[in-house]
């Protein structure tokens, strides 16, 4: 069946919100895109005068094709090389508009990559409820509705989800991006020279470094722990590898975050997170087929320019 102007049009209407419900479903933004191509396909055979609510028609395909795809992405997971991390969304300009508005704290902190790894440990169920009910405020029968489940279940899985959310320790977070960069600037000097002293002054005692290279590209392949292992072996992946690398400043998945390129293109994301002036968590992104979404991205603005905001 052939879809007419209308149907396009609703479709692009509602597609910003289903990729921001896969992504957050999924944790990448690759899958995501191929679940929203396939609800544009089955939007394309219904007899679409007969959906009374296209929105909640694409959201209840998109939803449920998610939690299929996840419970199939946590068996690759198990076999997944060296540490997985979320795949990274460029944010913070108006090109940068996949993952919808986000404007205040709650709407960043939904895409943020600390979120995402916790909703790692939800079942399908309790991330779709979560993610349907925090993210886009869907009622607790909306969300029953889209899930296929009762209304009781559906509240039932989100306040199960929020409280393990919610018991997980969390670490204050410093998102001012004017500090941000100035702390990261001091440190990537001092791992450029190599002043252990100096990195270890701006690492937390407890700070971890998590490197995804997906067995693709040079990577721990466990996460790093402790301010003396952790400047060593950053001053040591820089002394090996760190050659032509030249750090440019940008956000992601709203925050602030750290895009390495190379002459032969973006190399890694990092993502840098302070409690107070120290460190506590480092997450680089390196795997080159977590790196696509972002350099497709870079692509609407011409490439890599000083990114600078």
């Amino acid at each position: 069946m052939s879809v007419g102007v209308d149907g396009l049009a609703l479709f692009q209407h509602h597609r910003g919100r289903l990729f921001g419900i896969a992504y957050r479903m999924l944790g990448t933004a690759s899958d995501a895109e191929e679940i929203v191509q396939e609800a544009w396909l089955r939007w394309q055979s219904v007899d679409q005068e007969a959906v009374k609510d296209p929105g909640a028609f694409l959201a209840k395909v998109v939803t449920n094709l998610s939690i299929k795809q996840l419970t199939s992405a946590r068996v690759r997971r198990e076999t997944y090389v060296g540490e997985w991390l979320p795949e990274p969304v460029l944010t913070g300009r108006p090109e940068f508009d996949e993952l919808g508005p986000l404007a205040v704290v709650a709407e960043r902190e939904s895409v943020s990559f600390a979120l995402l790894l916790l909703l790692e440990r939800l079942t399908p169920a309790e991330r779709a409820a979560y993610v349907l009910r925090e993210a886009f405020a869907y009622s607790h029968r909306e969300v029953a509705e889209l899930i296929g489940t009762s209304e009781a279940n559906a509240r039932q899985l989100a306040s199960r989800a929020a409280k393990r959310v919610a018991a997980e320790p969390q670490r204050e977070r410093r998102v001012d991006p004017g500090e941000w960069r100035k702390l990261v600037e001091r440190f990537i000097a001092a791992a450029q020279l190599g002043e252990i002293g100096e990195l270890e002054s701006l690492l937390a005692e407890d700070v971890v470094s998590r490197a995804d290279g997906g067995g693709k590209t040079f990577a721990a392949r466990n996460a790093i722990a402790g301010r003396d292992r952790v400047a060593r072996y950053l001053v040591g992946v820089l002394e090996r590898f760190g050659a032509g690398i030249e750090p440019r400043f940008g956000e992601a998945n709203g925050r602030p975050a750290l895009v390495a390129v190379s002459p032969e293109g973006v190399e890694a994301v990092c993502f840098i997170e302070f409690t107070g002036d120290q460190i506590s968590d480092l997450e680089f992104v390196m795997n080159p087929d977590k790196l696509t979404f972002a350099v497709g991205q870079l692509s609407q603005i011409g490439g890599l320019p000083d990114l600078g905001w």
